[in-house]
């Protein structure tokens, strides 16, 4: 697995704005237009038509050198081969992931507006850590704020990458690279428009303008 995923669009699937009959061809454009991170995120479907479509998906992003993430589920995960899981407060700990999917699988972790958990999961052995949500959020509209401090810090003193989520669109995604994210993580922005290709292309070129090192315009 290459570095590329450490930095940019984090794209994330929703049933609910993409139905299962269209999220292979849907997430193919989010990858098309840049995207370097897909999670499939799905809490409506039963378990046989999760498993068959994040195949499918899983496939489609072998194709293009991403790195498929599955949301919460670490049997579906295991089970797939996928390249990686995200967890949740609730979810399995972070020994237990890294116990069953093994040493190279990439395990990323919600931190909400805690930094405190971001710094016990780095520790843990997690391999990205997400903050937010930073705007209104359309998926948890009761979420927490969190702020851009946040981003700054774990910039500075975390060694892994640093996803923002939350309501985040090509309009506001650069006040949160220039804080400090590494990864701009997208559901409703890229899977609720009508060309997700050319949103996600939209925000993936938001990085463009940044350097990595800086987080300053150019």
């Amino acid at each position: 697995m290459n570095a590329a995923w450490q930095r940019g669009l984090y794209a994330i699937t929703d049933p609910a704005l993409t139905p299962p009959s269209r999220m292979v061809e849907t997430v193919r454009a989010a990858l098309a237009g840049g995207a370097v991170l897909i999670q499939y995120r799905d809490k409506l479907s039963v378990a046989a038509d999760k498993r068959h479509l994040a195949v499918a998906l899983l496939r489609v992003c072998r194709v293009a050198q991403t790195p498929l993430i599955i949301n919460d589920d670490l049997e579906l995960a295991a089970d797939i081969g996928a390249d990686g899981v995200h967890l949740g407060r609730d979810d399995a700990a972070i020994a237990a992931a890294r116990a069953r999917l093994g040493p190279r699988v990439l395990i990323g972790v919600s931190c909400y507006n805690d930094f405190s958990r971001a710094t016990a999961a780095v520790q843990a052995g997690a391999d990205y850590i997400a903050f937010g949500r930073y705007f209104a959020s359309r998926t948890k509209p009761a979420a927490a704020p969190a702020d851009l401090e946040l981003l700054t810090r774990a910039r500075r003193e975390l060694p892994v990458p640093v996803a923002a989520i939350g309501g985040i669109t090509a309009g506001n995604g650069g006040a949160l690279i220039a804080a400090g994210a590494d990864l701009l993580a997208v559901i409703h922005g890229v899977f609720g428009q009508a060309d997700a290709k050319s949103a996600a292309t939209r925000i993936a070129n938001l990085f463009v303008s940044f350097s990595r090192d800086e987080k300053q315009p150019r």
